[in-house]
């Protein structure tokens, strides 16, 4: 009878340990706010939920990669904004010095603005910078071969045209003729390395390959088009504002004729050589997420305005078609930089989205359901507390023995 009792005190004690340790477990789970705080309470809750993890602070920090891209972009094209009204007024100074109604002291103040001008966009190119990264120098643009060379085109004459035509037979892509006469005077202007040139090269006798300025440049004819490319690899070899101009004996410009030999527009701009220095963008939490971004040099010589001259008419002229090129060039790269930001602002909205759903998934495997978990503490409270008055009635039972022996 009394290793009965005792049986009876040793179960009630062993339940009343169960108890109070699932009361512990429930009590831990509950001021964690984790359903699982260790390996043993779900181990394979644990690895998936840190996977998750993984994965949920790397889109955090991808998200503020993309904000930190779209900050690089900013700095940027706030650069070429002052770029562009730069150029807007170099092109008004050329547009100026274009008439004759400026003296010459007139011309040279012009020219001594535009001269600061040029220094200034090389400064702007050279300066801006973000977290001490240099942006628009070219350091930060894709790899160049340095034997690409400047290519100017146009598709203004005649499909047949031979190189050696003679100019006075020339026809205009419609198949009417230019209306050079054999006594004009051609005349051939344009820009290199900071020099503006104007040759009397021929006359309207001469063939087309006459106009040929073989220092600087080389003439070829594709299919109606005039090529005219550099012969010095880089921006140093760079031919901007090519102007084929047509004079008749008196020395009048011949419009229509000089608008369809100069009709030119760059194809293939004329880059130094440099090694990869695009930068890569992180933007997703796993390898290879990235997106690429180059920015190209936008310094003066990179635009074909290095040396720009004004002080003549005849330059003023090259010089307002070499800035519509400039001007081109730096729309084209804000363009693409803004294209760029707005992709990025997609993707971080994605990214914001994608963390808040792995989030709730992680949140199910990891978190405790606080309604059930309080259930359960409240349940083993009140189990330990049965257990606990069921030791006492053990104990107290042993004394019914005693009763026998009075």
């Amino acid at each position: 009878m009394i290793i009965n009792h005792n049986l009876n005190a040793m179960g009630a004690h062993r339940n009343m340990a169960f108890n109070t340790a699932q009361t512990g477990k429930a009590m831990e789970k509950l001021s964690s706010g984790l359903r699982i705080n260790r390996a043993g309470d779900d181990a394979a809750g644990l690895a998936i939920s840190e996977k998750m993890r993984g994965q949920i602070r790397g889109l955090d920090q991808a998200t503020r990669n993309a904000q930190d891209g779209i900050s690089l972009i900013q700095t940027a094209e706030g650069a070429l904004n002052e770029t562009h009204s730069i150029l807007q007024r170099m092109r008004e100074l050329s547009v100026q010095s274009a008439s004759d109604t400026n003296t010459g002291q007139d011309r040279i103040n012009i020219q001594d603005e535009m001269t600061q001008l040029t220094n200034e966009v090389d400064r702007i190119a050279n300066t801006t910078e973000f977290n001490t990264k240099k942006l628009i120098n070219g350091t930060m643009g894709g790899a160049v071969n340095a034997s690409v060379k400047n290519v100017n085109t146009n598709g203004s004459l005649d499909a047949g045209t031979a190189i050696d035509a003679v100019l006075n037979t020339l026809k205009d892509a419609n198949g009417n003729s230019l209306g050079i006469q054999a006594t004009d005077k051609i005349e051939v202007s344009y820009i290199v390395n900071g020099t503006t040139k104007t040759v009397s090269t021929a006359t309207g006798a001469s063939k087309l390959e006459d106009l040929d300025v073989p220092a600087d440049f080389t003439l070829a004819l594709n299919a109606g088009k005039i090529e005219a490319t550099g012969t010095t690899a880089g921006t140093a070899g760079a031919v901007n504002g090519i102007t084929i101009t047509v004079k008749d004996a008196n020395g009048n410009v011949r419009t229509a004729a000089t608008e369809a030999l100069s009709a030119f527009s760059e194809t293939t701009a004329a880059k130094n050589q440099r090694t990869d220095g695009s930068s890569t963008f992180q933007i997703g939490a796993n390898q290879g997420q990235n997106i690429n971004l180059s920015l190209e040099d936008m310094s003066a010589s990179s635009l074909g305005i290095k040396g720009l001259q004004a002080q003549t008419r005849t330059q003023a002229d090259v010089a307002v078609k070499v800035l519509d090129t400039a001007i081109q060039k730096v729309s084209s790269e804000r363009s693409k930089l803004g294209s760029v930001q707005n992709r990025l602002e997609h993707t971080i909205n994605n990214l914001s989205t994608s963390a808040e759903n792995l989030q709730a998934a992680e949140s199910r495997v990891r978190d405790v359901d606080m309604a059930k978990e309080m259930m359960n503490f409240t349940k083993n409270n009140i189990l330990n507390q049965a257990a606990q008055a069921m030791m006492a009635q053990s104990n107290s039972q042993p004394q019914a023995v005693l009763q026998l022996l009075r």
